[in-house]
């Protein structure tokens, strides 16, 4: 009845790893190409030939660790308790810090943006095949990704990483050091810990670790209980649907917003390029010609949109959308954390408790670009409402016109004057309770 298992201490039945990949591919209804991933996989490292375990060399540490049984996780519970959590947002609201209260769990594998190279794929198609694929079949290549990560197929990432990956090998993969699994053993033997002990950066992770095995790392994911995915790429959340609807997924949607003029502020300093004229409107106060209007625009319609949907409870998204605002996380991360895990259903784990406690004092500024554009360390409470000593007032006021219906959705309060805009002890964001869970 137990093919592959035999009984163990305390009446527990233990079971081989392949075992147990294969039981957990069938709980979760892997469609046919994981399916056929894993098992072509599990016929290499641990089923004699020449990755045979027996055979290998004390360097050939990742195969070693992969048929291990220690390293399977200590639960293997049925689909309904494998959670996928979606980390809904818009470039530059506090995704990477939020990111890592579930990417610090050692039980979630987490993936840092992997839509970007769906993105790139399209982008770098030739003219004549970009204007064939229009923002449908973009989106549905997006789905399609989730739905195969979510379901730890990463060698479907091979379809649009490029350099295209040799013997599911890659050097490309986006933001890698952004996800502890992808820099941690089995995937990483050198890996764990950063240098100085704590999260993986930029520097060591692909000096340690090498290129990434995706094979490694879609065991890895399955080694874990949930997978987390942040993505800034999904305009609405209406984009969503099918995969709430989807009998294979647990979907839990955290939708991250944050006031609109936060964003700009942050994006006139991280993309420098990009917003060249926001930088001179800010600087002259007099409006550029070319400024385009539409870079906070479209942001300020897909979140209220988005917004007004999670809120109406349909019933697909309904007990899987939580609506969140960045203010509130950083004014109170502890507290915010904890609501976040409640939501998706687990145990807020000790190393997420000690990264917050770590992480949300810091007041060191930012050594480089990068840094600054993707540090997950800062002082929360001072950068929740700092972007108000930066803008001036007359940009204030024209995107307090244009995106004045998000900013009242989400509860955030507009200034009449230079004054009010200076004034920090009077906060723009008003206590709001968005009950969106029933």
């Amino acid at each position: 009845m137990h093919v592959g298992c035999r009984g163990g201490g305390g009446g527990r039945m233990e079971c081989s790893w392949k075992t147990v990949l294969l039981l957990v591919c069938a709980s979760l209804g892997v469609q046919y190409t994981a399916i056929r991933t894993l098992r072509d996989s599990l016929s290499g490292p641990c089923h004699g030939g020449v990755y045979h375990c027996q055979s290998r060399q004390p360097k050939d540490s990742r195969w070693r660790a992969l048929c291990d049984d220690s390293m399977l996780p200590m639960e293997m519970s049925a689909a309904a308790s494998r959670r996928h959590i979606l980390l809904f947002t818009t470039t530059r609201s506090g995704s990477s810090f939020t990111g890592q209260l579930f990417n610090q769990h050692p039980g979630i594998f987490y993936v840092f943006e992997p839509l970007y190279h769906v993105q790139q794929a399209f982008t770098n198609s030739s003219s004549r095949l970009r204007r064939a694929l229009d923002r449908r079949a973009l989106l549905g290549a997006y789905r399609d990704l989730l739905l195969n990560l979510y379901t730890c197929d990463l060698r479907f990432l091979e379809n649009y990483i490029r350099p295209e990956p040799q013997e599911h090998i890659t050097g490309s993969f986006f933001r890698r050091s952004s996800s502890r699994a992808l820099c941690s053993p089995p995937v990483c033997p050198e890996g764990g810990e950063g240098a100085s002990g704590g999260q993986p950066d930029e520097t060591w992770c692909p000096k340690k670790c090498g290129a990434l095995n995706l094979t490694l790392a879609s065991m890895a994911c399955l080694s874990r209980g949930h997978v987390a995915i942040k993505t800034v790429r999904v305009p609405e959340v209406g984009d969503l649907r099918t995969l709430t609807e989807d009998p294979r997924l647990d979907l839990r949607i955290v939708h991250l917003v944050r006031d609109p003029r936060a964003i700009l502020a942050s994006r006139m300093m991280a993309f420098s390029e990009q917003f060249h004229a926001w930088k001179i409107w800010n600087a002259t106060g007099r409006k550029p010609r070319y400024v385009d209007l539409s870079q906070i625009t479209s942001t300020c319609r897909d979140m209220a949109e988005s917004a007004e949907t999670g809120l109406q409870r349909p019933a697909w998204l309904r007990g899987r959308y939580l609506l969140v605002r960045y203010e509130d996380l950083a004014l109170n991360p502890a507290e915010k954390a904890r609501e976040l895990y409640k939501f998706v259903g687990l145990e807020m784990d000790e190393n997420v408790r000690s990264w917050i406690a770590q992480n949300t004092n810091n007041s060191v500024p930012s050594t480089s670009e990068w840094n600054y554009k993707y540090s997950t360390t800062r002082d929360s409470k001072a950068t929740a409402e700092s972007w108000r000593l930066r803008l001036g007032f007359d940009i204030v006021r024209t995107l307090q016109t244009l995106c004045n219906d998000t900013l009242s959705l989400l509860g955030y309060r507009a200034v009449h004057s230079v004054a009010d805009l200076r004034n920090m002890s009077n906060s723009l964001v008003e206590p709001r309770t968005f009950q969106t869970l029933l």
